[in-house]
């Protein structure tokens, strides 16, 4: 029921689409009660002519569309159809609906009638997808079966340039555009109009009408045992005998089912190429043309038996439920195709994005790597140009250092030197300690010397003043004494000359001693004043090298440029020494 219902939307959908005269997609309520009623009559469906009215009276009364349309039909006609109708007077209703708002007016190779029978052609292959299409496999299927009917041979590069030239956005073919299609003659180049008809006709028949084979054959009577030659017709579930193939004068019918047989038979009675078809009532003999045409016709009964065992359709209806299978199945897996295409799309989108902000996090990445890049190659110029500046003052400070090193060393072989000097100095001042010391000891000696001659000179004076005295008095006393006293002056004068003399002579020796001691201060002074310049040096190189000195038990003197060279009592004694020195000369 459900293909039926299928099979007679299609001619009902182009009769719908034929009274939309102004593409709307409504059809007035009037038009669609003339349809209902054509529909119902042809259908051998009772017709309820308030039905519609009823199934319509909640709207206005403005146009029906299909979609509103739709529910009456199912409800109140298709579902009370019946397999008792005439398929071509319903499809020839619908087609004249149709027809003469859309058959191309140049159909010219084709007939009306053949229009009609591709158009009915169109409804059983085309898609159950509305607006009706064919798809182009279907396209090809036709178009071959119509080149095998015609005897011309199939160019099936030439449908693949027409194929690939079908627009991409379309999924087949309008009835009409089919129609055009087929009456252009690019697939039947070099047929006549009656050739293409036969060929179309013979395709209407095996696809429409359900005729498996069909062709002249005799028959034995069943009374008179005669043999006369009729048209049989091979559909799934019966075979009709006429006597032309006009079909207009029905002899009978050979009705197939499960208990039918077919078989072969050995020539007898001047006829060849016998078969013999059995079922419950009768059995038929009948005799084909040649072998061939015999077992073509036991092959097809024989199939038809088998597919009526099985409960399969015809042939035709078969190959079209797998080629439609077969077209959902890929349909099916273009779908998932697509959708694996999308999610993979989308997939690849979102990696593509993914990649796209990894590129951008490595471009910023790259810019913060380039930017840090130059920020440390700055800084790498700038640490560069320091440590060149560096290197340059290091290389400065070096030369400096160098410089120093080679003035430090000069200084410190000058230095060496001089300690070489000072030691030499220490040792003349050591011996001129030494000599002062002497010098000291000889002083005092001169001085003790000295003393000694001043009191011997004092003494000796005392005498003389006192010989003086005493000459004075004796002079006075006597010219005798005087003269004795002149005498003894003058011995006592020869001897103060003399002691005059020694102490001229004493003088003479202080003042060589005073100039020795002199001579000796100078030579003390000099020393000590070397020696202080000596100390003053060591004092200001102090952190390079001290003076080896002789150590003393007394404790030193601390000045501003270091250790004192001298004790403090050696000072003092030399203080006391100095003050004598200044002392004597005024003496």
């Amino acid at each position: 029921m459900g293909s039926l219902k299928e099979e007679l939307l299609k001619p009902i959908w182009h009769a719908f689409t034929a009274l939309d005269l102004d593409k709307s997609g409504k059809v007035s309520k009037s038009q669609l009660k003339v349809l209902s009623h054509n529909l119902c009559t042809l259908l051998n469906v009772p017709h309820d002519p308030v039905a519609l009215e009823e199934h319509f009276r909640d709207d206005d009364e403005g146009p029906v569309s299909n979609q509103g349309y739709m529910p009456y039909l199912n409800r109140f006609i298709l579902e009370k159809v019946q397999a008792n109708f005439d398929k071509i007077e319903f499809n020839k209703m619908c087609w004249t609906l149709c027809a003469k708002k859309n058959l191309p007016k140049n159909t010219l190779l084709l007939t009306d009638e053949d229009a009609f029978k591709v158009w009915v052609i169109f409804n059983f292959l085309s898609e159950d997808k509305y607006p009706l299409t064919i798809a182009p496999e279907e396209i090809e299927y036709l178009l071959k079966k119509l080149a095998e009917a015609m005897g011309s041979g199939w160019h099936q590069e030439q449908f693949e340039h027409y194929k690939i030239g079908l627009d991409a956005s379309r999924e087949g073919l309008s009835a009409w555009e089919l129609i055009e299609l087929i009456g252009s003659g690019r697939f039947s180049k070099g047929m006549d109009r009656q050739t293409v008809s036969m060929a179309i006709n013979e395709v209407f028949k095996e696809l429409i009408l359900d005729v498996l084979k069909q062709g002249y054959m005799w028959k034995k009577g069943h009374r008179r045992k005669n043999w006369t030659e009729r048209w049989f017709v091979l559909k799934p579930n019966i075979i009709s005998y006429y006597v032309s193939e006009d079909l207009k004068d029905k002899r009978g019918d050979i009705v197939l089912d499960d208990n039918c047989s077919v078989e072969a038979l050995p020539d007898k009675d001047g006829k060849k190429c016998l078969f013999l078809i059995k079922s419950l009532e009768k059995c038929f003999e009948i005799s084909a043309s040649d072998k061939k045409k015999k077992q073509e016709w036991i092959q097809a009964i024989q199939t038809s038996v088998n597919l009526l065992k099985l409960g399969n359709p015809p042939p035709h209806k078969e190959a079209r439920r797998k080629r439609k299978e077969l077209r959902q199945k890929l349909q099916a897996e273009q779908e998932e195709l697509e959708r694996q295409m999308i999610e993979l799309q989308v997939a690849n989108e979102n990696k593509q994005k993914e990649l796209e902000t990894v590129r951008k996090q490595l471009e910023e990445a790259a810019a913060r790597a380039s930017e840090e890049e130059k920020k440390r190659l700055k800084t790498q110029m700038e640490l560069q140009d320091r440590f060149c500046l560096e290197l340059e003052r290091e290389k400065m400070v070096r030369q400096k250092m160098e410089e120093q090193v080679a003035q430090k060393s000069s200084e410190l072989e000058q230095h060496l030197q001089r300690v070489q000097e000072l030691e030499e100095m220490y040792k003349q001042l050591q011996e001129a300690l030494e000599e002062e010391k002497q010098a000291r000891q000889d002083e005092e000696t001169v001085r003790r010397l000295q003393a000694r001659l001043l009191e011997e000179e004092s003494a000796k004076r005392s005498e003389l003043e006192k010989l003086h005295l005493e000459q004075q008095q004796t002079i006075q006393m006597t010219e005798a004494e005087k003269q004795e006293l002149e005498n003894q002056r003058k011995i006592k004068e020869h001897a103060l000359h003399v002691a005059m003399q020694q102490l001229e002579q004493l003088e003479l020796e202080r003042k060589q001693a005073l100039e020795q001691y002199e001579g000796v201060r100078k030579k003390l002074e000099l020393a000590a004043n070397n020696t202080k310049s000596w100390k003053d040096k060591v004092a200001h190189h102090e952190g390079l090298i001290r003076l080896i000195e002789p150590g003393s038990k007394n404790p030193h003197l601390i000045t501003n440029w270091g250790p004192a060279a001298f004790t403090e009592a050696e000072l003092e004694q030399r203080e006391k020494s100095w003050k004598g020195k200044r002392s004597s000369p005024d003496q």
